[in-house]
């Protein structure tokens, strides 16, 4: 009899520890979907834990259960991001080196274009003093940066590999310097066809110099 109720409270354990995680993985979802609709919209402004709390029908309390702090949630959301924009990239067709890196400007600009809120929190989100992004944030980041290391490798074959991802990323912060100067008037008002010229023209020209040397 003993072991019939101590077999019967071990099969409660195991069925309570599923319908946990699945409470737990619902609530981390709702969290991530309010909180990126509310970043969609107003950027990392007055995005609150407990504003967070009322549209999840949660306590604060419970999102901390789920993420260490905000910035971990909103590490979550830029990782999503990178993998949209590393999506967006993905589906570039191979062509010359000279033209993906034009197309691969273009697709960056449009996704900066519709998804104002989310671009620009990848980039305003500051972690605290002495706190590094986590590695697997960083292993996202390189993947998104590895499509334009793919025509930059057919254009310098002489690289090495640590040197690859190193230019690779100099070649998206020039582009994302002119993107951001654009869509946030830094320079004066400019049209989106112009920007996405002046963008274009540019990628061009990094991957003919490069051709060039």
């Amino acid at each position: 009899m003993i072991q019939a109720k101590s077999e019967r409270r071990s099969k409660k354990i195991v069925t309570a520890r599923p319908a946990t995680a699945q409470r737990h993985e619902s609530l981390r979802n709702k969290l991530i979907a309010h909180a990126t609709s509310h970043i969609e919209a107003n950027g990392l402004q007055d995005l609150r834990a407990r504003t967070l709390a009322e549209a999840a029908g949660c306590s604060v309390g419970a999102i901390y259960n789920i993420f260490k702090d905000l910035d971990a949630l909103i590490l979550t959301i830029n990782a999503n991001t990178l993998e949209k924009i590393g999506a967006n990239m993905a589906a570039i067709p191979p062509t010359t080196p000279a033209q993906q890196f034009q197309d691969l400007a273009a697709a960056y600009l449009q996704f900066a274009v519709t998804h104002p809120g989310l671009w620009d929190a990848l980039f305003a989100h500051r972690l605290p003093a002495g706190i590094e992004a986590p590695d697997w944030f960083m292993a996202i980041q390189a993947a998104a940066f590895s499509h334009i290391e793919a025509p930059l490798r057919t254009i310098r074959p002489d690289l090495a590999a640590t040197e690859l991802p190193l230019l690779a990323r100099s070649i998206f912060a020039a582009i994302h310097g002119i993107v951001a100067f654009g869509l946030e008037h830094r320079t004066g008002p400019i049209d989106l066809p112009v920007l996405k010229r002046q963008v274009t023209t540019i990628a061009a020209a990094m991957a003919m110099g490069l051709q060039n040397r």
